[in-house]
């Protein structure tokens, strides 16, 4: 047998490549008061970005912040968000609703089939200021990071009362987050 033959019949034994379905309702999901987050797409499927289906709280936000290596993709699917993607003029402590861009861009409510797209750098947050839960689809790139840090952080929120500050800014130090404002929810 010749050494191009012998290839060939050592890639006919090797397995053809699947894809995943992960149909609707499915997926690994935790949940507390303040968030539930169903995985999707995780670091073991992809290696280009993990997925979740985020549902967000009435009262919940993110709290303005910003990744150095993170790229990410938020698409509302149900409910309203209050977003931001920009550089602002002032980056204030406390509250992000009211930052602007040099360009004079401002924070957006986003209903169904909006789209946000974050590259690393540029600081971003939503929040709901609604009644009603929100749902997104959310891609986080590279994996995995966002799948252990969703898991800490829920484990963080779920102990109940108001967040713990001081052991969320460790968890996003942690995972390439610079918080810019407080995360907040009212349960």
């Amino acid at each position: 047998m010749t050494a191009h033959a012998g290839a060939l019949a050592r890639a006919a034994l090797v397995e053809p490549a699947e894809g995943l379905l992960v149909p609707s309702g499915h997926g690994r999901t935790i949940r507390t008061a303040a968030h539930e987050v169903t995985f999707k797409v995780t670091g073991e499927h992809s290696r280009f970005a993990s997925s979740f289906e985020v549902v967000v709280s009435p009262g919940f936000d993110v709290g303005a912040h910003v990744h150095t290596r993170s790229e990410e993709l938020f698409y509302v699917l149900e409910g309203e968000l209050e977003v931001l993607a920009f550089e602002p003029r002032v980056r204030t402590r406390e509250d992000w609703r009211h930052w602007e861009s040099s360009t004079g861009r401002r924070t957006v409510r986003a209903g169904p089939g909006t789209v946000i797209v974050v590259p690393p750098g540029c600081p971003h947050a939503f929040a709901n200021r609604t009644d009603e839960p929100a749902r997104m689809f959310f891609q986080a790139s590279p994996p995995p990071d966002h799948e252990r840090y969703f898991e800490e952080l829920l484990d963080i929120l779920d102990a109940g009362g108001p967040p713990d500050h001081a052991a969320v800014a460790e968890l996003r130090a942690r995972y390439d987050i610079e918080q810019l404002t407080p995360l907040r929810h009212h349960a």
